[in-house]
């Protein structure tokens, strides 16, 4: 695992399965390598250009709060459903960290070195590019299924709980910025 996928997410080592933690980690390795952003530029981006320019809350900052967010709820659902609804830590971890994966091929730098959206991701949103990375890295496909559905896409088809954790996680982590009432 390169150092600085490592400093990027410390969280990888939550994942108890050890392929399943290299699989993760390559997947935004090779993110990276196709990136016009650097792990430096993730902790400095604004986490949506849906927002506004004067976010203050960076890329990294979102991703790893989904994660925490994630990780306590499934951890709470494994304590209080006597085994009746159980969530799969290792999937779950996982699937939160790759959720957003796919958003460092949507990136170009503008004229001014600002990153904005590029015409790839205007075509191509993020959950179906990160499956893709995920996908060329032999992730599992209960981990895939979390990112292809953690975004409004996943509207469409059956989530499996961990799915559900994350996109709400997700969810309520954004949407406040884009339609919080402001009194």
């Amino acid at each position: 695992m390169k150092k600085e996928v490592k400093e990027l997410w410390p969280e990888l080592e939550w994942i108890q399965n050890e392929e399943l933690r290299e699989k993760t980690a390559k997947t935004w390795e090779l993110a990276l390598e196709r990136s016009v952003l650097s792990a430096d530029d993730l902790n400095k981006i604004p986490f949506t250009l849906l927002v506004g320019p004067h976010l203050k809350v960076s890329f990294m900052d979102h991703k790893r709060s989904v994660v925490h967010i994630a990780k306590d709820a499934g951890n709470t659902i494994n304590s209080m459903y006597n085994g009746e609804l159980t969530v799969d830590m290792d999937v779950l971890i996982a699937g939160a960290i790759l959720a957003d994966v796919g958003k460092l091929l949507e990136y170009v730098f503008d004229e001014n070195g600002k990153a904005v959206q590029g015409i790839y991701g205007k075509y191509l949103r993020h959950p179906f590019s990160g499956v893709s990375l995920a996908e060329e890295c032999g992730v599992p496909q209960e981990v895939c299924h979390i990112i292809a559905t953690h975004a409004g896409e996943g509207n469409m088809v059956k989530r499996t709980t961990e799915a559900y954790v994350v996109h709400h996680a997700d969810f309520m982590t954004f949407l406040p910025f884009k339609e919080r009432l402001i009194v």
